[in-house]
């Protein structure tokens, strides 16, 4: 049910730019290591390790330049930590989008700075992995469901519906009201029953902002890679017993994006 996503880089602007380090994500390695000539900027670039004592950037060499974060370049970013996680057993703290900097030294000195920070980051998400799972529903298909459940709001339709005096007015508000809250409801009711089910399954969850109407749900689970079959399980289980009433959208694994806050001071980063 989860979704896999690749992707290719874009050519970037900016031929003749000076040569800079790009820097996907954070890895715990000691030995040096390459992920295949997948770099970002569609020159082929082959994607290594920089080492500073058992942490390593995985990396590749770029243009220093601005790289605007197109449907292609964001897929090649989000690729290049799939492969590390998923191909090579890695658990990548991901680097934002467009970190650069100009050589392999100043990317060693940010490690050497930031190291107590990603050390811990590292430990807390070893073997851990991201799913997300977006839920839409039919509202109109729900809307009739909570009419058929409802006296009150029945009783309501049918008075507005016989009755063309102006008093209708009030009733078309109460019964604006009642069917709101009752979809409030619903939906509430639907999310809490998700996330219940899969709680188990899961090390943490993280609700993050629904987008338009029919979306009910918007959440990112954190589960350990040994747990991603049984979590894999539960979510095609609740997914069944909703269908025909409610659309699901199962995304990973991911690297821990959500469950990672760490804030690093790019000082030395060449960003343009």
């Amino acid at each position: 049910m989860s979704e896999e996503r690749g992707g290719t880089a874009a050519v970037a602007e900016g031929d003749g730019a000076q040569e800079g380090v790009y820097v996907y994500c954070i890895i715990e390695a000691t030995e040096p290591r390459t992920f295949g000539k997948i770099g970002i900027g569609g020159r082929s670039d082959e994607v290594f390790t920089v080492h500073y004592r058992d942490l390593a950037a995985v990396v590749s060499r770029a243009p220093l330049i601005v790289y605007d974060p197109t449907r292609e370049n964001a897929l090649t970013h989000e690729h290049i930590q799939e492969v590390v996680m998923n191909e090579h057993g890695f658990t990548p703290v991901p680097m934002s989008f467009g970190t650069l900097f100009k050589t392999d030294e100043d990317t060693v000195e940010f490690l050497k700075d930031t190291y107590d920070a990603l050390r811990d980051v590292l430990v807390k998400m070893k073997d851990k992995l991201e799913f997300g799972l977006k839920v839409n529903w039919d509202r109109d298909q729900v809307l009739r469901e909570i009419e058929q459940q409802n006296e009150e709001i029945r009783r309501l339709k049918a008075e507005i519906e016989t009755n063309t005096q102006s008093s209708t007015y009030f009733a078309r508000m109460q019964l604006g009201r009642l069917v709101e809250q009752a979809l409030v409801d619903r939906s509430e009711s639907i999310v809490r029953e998700i996330y219940d089910h899969l709680r188990d399954a899961a090390i943490a969850s993280r609700s993050n902002k629904v987008i338009g109407d029919k979306m009910i749900m918007n959440a990112a689970f954190l589960v350990g890679r040994d747990q991603a079959e049984h979590f894999d399980a539960k979510v095609h289980d609740i997914g069944k017993k909703f269908e025909g009433t409610l659309s699901f959208r199962y995304t990973g694994p991911w690297p821990p994006y959500n469950f990672v806050t760490i804030r690093l001071q790019l000082e030395r980063s060449a960003s343009v």
